[in-house]
């Protein structure tokens, strides 16, 4: 009997409270098919529904985030065709930009289209000496897409996002940590371990107060009276619930919060 094929994305719990997902296409440097988007889409709507999740880590197989999208699987489609795959991407989207917890991504190695997408509209990125950092659409006649018109001019300003987009060259880690499009930069052999570390600190906060933050940080508001107004809303809920409870009472008692349940 033959053994059945590697999963293409590899799911695990690296440290308390905190899954990650790993690309694994190692044969192809990780670039993202149907079946990477498919099983990508269906452990992020798992995830979403275990309450013992409270931090996520994006990254790729041995060593390599991925090289983006599955060039070759795009060619020859249709227009229904393309906009079914355009759709297919963006339900990933949305379920990685509206995912409440904090998602880390190790940019190991190459790092390339639709990926950096996806880490765009996380939280953090580590990166390293050795991570390339490509945004290869114009080269192939496409326009940048996964949101990073709307995301990379967010982390690093429009001018230098319509550099990154149209010199066609590979942005170093040191570049990407210098004008923010990563937010650490450590040795390449400890980028993974730094990710899951930094999850496992976030996975410590209370996460609903987290949660209230990342949606208004990533919708920012119109005008200041709808800020005001959206935190009235959050304050409200938040000074009324557990996690203000917990964190009065180890004010009180001089000790640090304890936000995450017993396991």
């Amino acid at each position: 009997m033959s053994e059945a094929p590697e999963p293409v994305v590899l799911l695990d719990r690296p440290a308390p409270h905190v899954a990650r997902l790993r690309i694994h296409r190692p044969d192809k440097r990780n670039a993202m098919d149907h079946a990477v988007r498919e099983l990508l889409i269906a452990h992020l709507r798992e995830l979403q529904a275990d309450a013992s999740v409270r931090a996520l880590v994006l990254g790729g197989s041995g060593g390599t985030l991925s090289a983006g999208g599955d060039v070759p699987t795009m060619a020859g489609l249709s227009e229904e065709q393309a906009r079914q795959r355009m759709q297919h991407g963006h339900l990933l989207c949305r379920l990685l930009a509206h995912a409440r917890i904090p998602v880390v991504t190790a940019m190991e190695g190459i790092s390339a289209g639709a990926v950096v997408g996806l880490a765009l509209l996380g939280d953090h990125i580590v990166a390293g000496p050795g991570t390339r950092v490509l945004f290869p659409f114009l080269k192939l006649g496409l326009a940048p897409d996964w949101g990073q018109l709307l995301t990379l001019p967010r982390r690093v300003g429009i001018g230098p996002a319509r550099r990154l987009l149209t010199a066609g060259m590979p942005v170093t880690g040191e570049e990407a940590h210098r004008i923010g499009l990563a937010d650490e930069l450590v040795p390449d052999d400890q980028v993974m371990d730094r990710a899951v570390a930094h999850a496992a600190a976030l996975a410590l906060l209370p996460l609903e107060a987290y949660g209230r933050m990342k949606m208004r940080l990533n919708h920012p508001s119109a005008t200041l009276d709808d800020e005001l107004s959206r935190e009235e809303d959050d304050q409200a809920a938040l000074l009324t619930g557990p996690e203000f409870a917990e964190g009065f009472a180890a004010f009180r008692e001089k000790r640090a919060a304890k936000f995450t349940p017993d396991t």
